[in-house]
């Protein structure tokens, strides 16, 4: 790709215990700081229980978040469509495309915890059929003019359509979750949308992602659409520091915390590895399923993840409140300044001009030595006959 967007992925996942109001804040202080950097992106989740993500409504985030930034584009990370009735959706997002003025992203999952479709009394043998008709139904919102009129199982439209058309043409960039399953690629293939990928498909390594893309592709091509691997994001662990060690020893507690409380206990999707808390960064980052080190380090993960896939267009770092304010930080510096420009082409020319000057180095170190010695004996001649 010629230039890699990069951004976060922010659940968010803030530690039990703290507190909520001044996680939030924290979250906003980020995408500032992000938007200074010069990130592309942030996508902003939606949950509803389990403790650590506690952001209810990415589009309520995002508005605030709209008005402490200016250049960063703000994702819906996502909305979670069986939870809403379409039509809601729609409005709720082209409102949010004009407050924005086009800086909005519209991501769509099935919704990613089990205890949230509890509590709604969803099945979840039903959630994935559900968010791909609500997409169906809200890319025709997106583009049509015309009522629409729906009935199914779960919602109805009776001549429905949006008052207020998307600010963006023909409507806001969008992008499917595509995670364990089949269907969010399916979805964004019959849509020809983009893609946002939590890491590799569980059960398979980095070569799973080009297997996973080519269901994409496949539906796309049946629907007569188009992937564009452009707009597939693929989401990474990362936190660097200025050695691998440091970066370890900074994230060592309370990364070992989202692990063993969170993922392993809270929500299941990782098997207990009954190691000690203090020892889990060390043990991600051995097995690679983390990137904890320097820049280096994430600039050799990122080329081994475009070869392996086949290429992609966007890096989303999971924000995770892993460490003090401080190193987090430091950690998005870091990137911004040295890992960035390496996907970016903003170093060719530099690059380039430094060779260039390298090469003509000799030649012009002569030249400037000729030049020297002329103005020496030019002014010794001047001197000589001043003096006579």
């Amino acid at each position: 790709m010629s230039r890699m967007k990069f951004g976060i992925f922010l659940a968010p996942f803030h530690p039990i215990g703290e507190n909520p109001s001044l996680a939030i804040e924290r979250d906003f202080q980020l995408i500032e700081w992000l938007d200074e950097l010069g990130y592309d992106e942030a996508w902003i989740g939606e949950h509803h229980s389990a403790g650590w993500e506690t952001i209810a409504s990415p589009e309520i985030f995002i508005a605030a978040a709209a008005g402490r930034t200016k250049h960063i584009k703000l994702g819906t990370g996502v909305v979670s469509l069986p939870y809403h009735h379409p039509l809601i959706v729609a409005d709720r997002m082209v409102l949010l495309d004009h407050i924005t003025k086009g800086r909005t992203l519209f991501g769509v999952g099935p919704g990613a915890l089990p205890t949230d479709a509890l509590m709604l009394g969803i099945d979840p043998t039903t959630q994935r059929p559900r968010m791909n008709e609500a997409l169906r139904i809200i890319m025709r919102l997106f583009t049509e003019t015309e009522p629409i009129t729906h009935h199914s199982d779960w919602f109805t439209l009776n001549e429905a359509r949006l008052q207020l058309r998307p600010y963006t043409q023909p409507h806001m960039p969008v992008a499917v979750a595509a995670v364990q399953s089949p269907a969010g690629m399916v979805a964004a293939g019959e849509h020809g949308v983009g893609v946002l990928t939590f890491s590799v498909p569980r059960g398979g390594d980095a070569s799973a992602l080009k297997q996973f893309w080519g269901i994409g592709e496949k539906t796309a091509q049946e629907h007569g659409k188009v992937m564009d691997r452009s707009q597939w994001r693929i989401v990474l662990q990362v936190h660097l520091a200025d050695s691998r060690k440091e970066a370890i020893r900074q994230i060592q507690q309370r990364s070992g915390r989202y692990q063993v409380e969170y993922r392993e206990s809270i929500i299941g999707v990782d098997k207990p590895r009954n190691l000690p808390v203090a020892d889990v960064a060390e043990a991600m980052a051995e097995s690679g399923e983390w990137i904890i080190g320097t820049p280096d380090d994430l600039i050799t993960r990122i080329k081994q993840v475009q070869e392996l896939s086949g290429g992609f267009g966007g890096l989303m770092l999971q924000a995770i409140d892993w460490a003090d304010k401080e190193h987090l930080w430091h950690s998005y510096e870091l990137l911004a300044r040295y890992v960035m420009p390496q996907f970016q082409g903003s170093l060719a020319g530099i690059d380039a001009s430094a060779e260039w000057s390298t090469a003509k180095l000799p030649e012009l170190t002569a030249s400037r030595d000729r030049a020297i010695s002329q103005a020496k004996a030019s002014y010794a001649a001047q001197q000589a006959q001043a003096g006579r």
